[in-house]
């Protein structure tokens, strides 16, 4: 009885062009790879699904196994790196950073077979010093080893390295694919599938979290209405800043609770064991940048649904330049995310320049 064949690509969404460069690389890879795209592209899940090709080509009696476990990243020969902080660090002798465990790592030979994929996730986080001491390392490593750089961006001091790289870009995935995943995964009707995907921002990991908000249509519905209750007026703008920052601090409960949950058991950890302060602060840095992120991403989503208003004023015909004016405005504040900046201020001075419409 034959069994139908499993395509391992399957499971990188919306990104058809990467994975078919991808594909035709696995079986002769070059050195170094830099992919490049926006958080929840499927970078990751690409490099995965990337090394168990690689490692498939090169043995392929194991090739299911070697697909299967590094596409969970938990094989032994796709090793994953990522800053502990908010960056990948070059460290010092009484605070080692990532980037002398990354180039310990690259310079060890495969655990099971013939190659290694060492997979570096953030790299856009490395300052210059951290990316100069990998530069060498990266453009020359030992003939086993391949990288693979994961980033968002690419900053004018890591040019070099990109030079010295293959680099494969992956898109902002587009709310229909993530709809389509929500659906085909069970995990939620079309109507919702459609409302969760807008407000994942491109993210499919977000997404399948949001589908679990029960609160995230009043969240949307909140955004929705913010024309309809502006006035012109400092006071009515304040009044809706603080509105949806509260829900957005309650949105993010579930999120601190858990953090919550992971301080508490470190803290039973180190009782058992007698090491109290390890890793204590590299998980705290960590929770503050996984709760700025989520709050960061709560306000594209806002923001976006704010823009989805105005256009529709504009659509209907709306004759005035407001709405048009509007949506230029809130992409600025948008972009302006980037720089993490006071939200409630950002927030306010935003919404005492926007148009009613009601």
């Amino acid at each position: 009885m034959s069994t139908a064949t499993v395509d391992p690509w399957a499971s990188v969404v919306g990104q058809p062009e990467a994975v078919r460069r991808l594909a035709a690389a696995a079986t002769g890879p070059v050195h170094a790879y830099l992919f490049v795209g926006p958080t929840g592209a499927g970078k990751r899940q690409a490099a995965g699904v990337f090394g168990g090709e690689i490692l498939a080509a090169a043995d392929p009696a194991g090739a299911e196994r070697h697909r299967r476990l590094a596409a969970g990243l938990i094989h032994p020969d796709v090793v994953v790196f990522e800053p502990s902080g908010n960056a990948l660090r070059l460290g010092s002798p009484t605070d080692p950073g990532e980037i002398p465990a990354i180039i310990k790592e690259a310079s060890r030979s495969p655990t099971e077979g013939s190659r290694k994929i060492v997979v570096v996730d953030q790299f856009q986080t490395a300052e210059a010093g951290a990316s100069s001491a990998l530069l060498k390392l990266v453009e020359e490593p030992p003939e086993s080893t391949i990288f693979v750089l994961l980033a968002t961006d690419v900053p004018p001091h890591q040019i070099t390295i990109e030079s010295r790289c293959t680099r494969v870009d992956f898109a902002a995935l587009a709310a229909d694919d993530i709809a389509s995943v929500l659906v085909a995964e069970e995990l939620a009707d079309p109507e919702r599938a459609a409302v969760v995907a807008a407000a994942a921002n491109g993210d499919l990991a977000r997404a399948r979290v949001l589908v679990l908000d029960e609160r995230l249509a009043a969240r949307r519905d909140a955004w929705w209405s913010v024309p309809d209750r502006l006035d012109g007026t400092g006071a009515a703008a304040g009044a809706l800043v603080e509105e949806l920052r509260t829900m957005i601090d309650d949105a993010s409960a579930a999120r601190v609770a858990r953090h919550d949950e992971e301080l508490a058991a470190l803290e039973e950890r180190e009782e058992q064991l007698g090491t109290r302060g390890s890793g204590r602060r590299e998980m705290e840095t960590r929770h503050r940048r996984e709760l700025r992120q989520y709050r960061t991403d709560e306000l594209r989503f806002g923001l976006a649904t704010l823009a989805r208003r105005y256009h529709q004023a504009i659509a209907a015909g709306d004759p005035r330049q407001g709405p048009v004016e509007a949506v230029g405005r809130i992409r600025d504040a948008s972009e302006a995310l980037i720089r993490n900046p006071n939200e409630a201020l950002l927030l306010q001075a935003l919404f005492v320049r926007l148009p009613p419409l009601s």
